[in-house]
């Protein structure tokens, strides 16, 4: 009953952010149908980026399986693809193909590079679309190389979580108008819009183009992660003087001493003092003193502990699904409830279901069958 519920949409299954994509806007309600491809039957509970909606498995090579996909875009709100520039086009499945059977339907489609530019047909991964923007640059400690943040900027943020964003504000548009467009989402760019931030401290000039120097990037000592007795790690991010003399207060550090906070000249000496006090104390004697409190702090914790943090517990911020753990949707919505309504299917799973309700009788799905056109789950 999320506030998705009545939107159709056709997702061509790719890999990684697309099906985040895929993803979030059936977490919202939304009526996905993943396109796998014809024979390829992967195993139940494979990906929790596949959970919610229904799997057809279809050629898209073929001249029926192409017709099967412009028969459901009829009856669909949306499609999006993550295909190399001009690949959907080849098979007869561009946004004027799909747009000429159902002229108000959005047309999604994501890349690394965008659909034009000189970089446009060259392959990629997160790691060089957030290269190109300034992010992997400004990631890492003092004098070391670039440390890539798992592949959550370029591929997840500025790839599906953007595409699900420009989807719906072009489904939005399309109730007004009656009209579809073309939505075009590069992980490059999308990764230079979240660095928006950034982009003005450089304008202002208090942003130093050098990593690990500057508040938010672990230069400062009120602002990173500590090692603690047992060898576990906490995070501080103390920055506004009120939360800054909270931690001071409770690790037992002089204020005199380290009352020049933004000093960056003595960040050095500053952030040595504060690594020697977290070192004297487990993570959990930490949680005790300052977790709940105004210091800006939490436990670094890993991804086999975070279900049984009290916190994650009490929002029910992870679920458990198919013998998974699991982030559960978000946001939340104080009328239009959100939930995962089941796991990753089998490809192919639901195609014949999904065909029956697009108008095809069980002689044409046979058909179909029997010409490679779609495939079901073998019995």
């Amino acid at each position: 009953m999320g506030p998705l519920t009545g939107t159709k949409v056709i997702e061509l299954a790719g890999i990684g952010p697309g099906p985040f994509c895929g993803m979030m806007l059936a977490d919202m309600g939304a009526e996905v149908i993943r396109v796998d491809r014809a024979g390829s039957h992967s195993t139940r509970n494979a990906d929790v980026l596949t959970r919610g909606r229904r799997s057809i498995a279809v050629n898209l090579k073929s001249d029926a399986g192409k017709d099967v996909i412009l028969k459901l875009c009829e009856s669909s709100d949306a499609l999006f693809e993550g295909f190399r520039p001009g690949v959907v086009e080849r098979l007869g499945l561009g946004p004027e193909d799909c747009m000429g059977r159902n002229p108000k339907l959005v047309f999604g489609r994501m890349t690394g590079w965008g659909q034009e530019g000189p970089m446009a047909h060259a392959a990629g991964h997160d790691i060089n679309y957030i290269s190109l923007t300034g992010a992997l640059h400004a990631i890492g400690e003092k004098d070391q190389k670039p440390v890539p943040p798992l592949n959550l900027v370029g591929d997840f943020g500025g790839g599906g979580m953007m595409l699900a964003f420009g989807l719906v504000c072009a489904l939005l548009e399309a109730k007004k108008s009656g009209k579809g467009q073309v939505v075009d989402t590069a992980m490059v760019d999308g990764a230079a819009i979240l660095m928006s931030m950034f982009y003005s401290m450089q304008g202002a000039g208090s942003l130093k183009n050098e990593r690990g120097s500057n508040v938010l990037d672990g230069g400062a000592h009120f602002y990173g992660t500590y090692e603690t007795s047992d060898g576990e790690f906490i995070s501080v991010g103390s920055i506004e003087p009120q939360f800054y003399a909270l931690l001071l207060e409770k690790t037992g550090l002089d204020p005199e001493v380290f009352s020049a906070q933004m000093d960056q000249n003595r960040w050095p000496e500053y952030k040595d003092k504060v690594a020697q006090v977290f070192r004297t104390k487990t993570r959990d004697e930490w949680r005790e003193i300052m977790e709940g409190s105004d210091v800006c702090f939490a436990p670094v914790l890993s991804t086999a502990e975070v279900a049984d943090h009290p916190h994650n517990i009490a929002r029910s911020t992870f679920v458990e699904l198919d013998d998974m753990v699991q982030p559960a949707p978000a946001p939340r919505f104080s009328r239009t409830e959100v939930g995962v309504t089941h796991g990753s299917r089998i490809a192919g799973e639901d195609t014949s279901e999904v065909l029956s309700g697009i108008g095809y009788s069980d002689s044409e799905i046979s058909s179909l069958v029997a010409s490679g056109a779609v495939s079901l789950v073998p019995t």
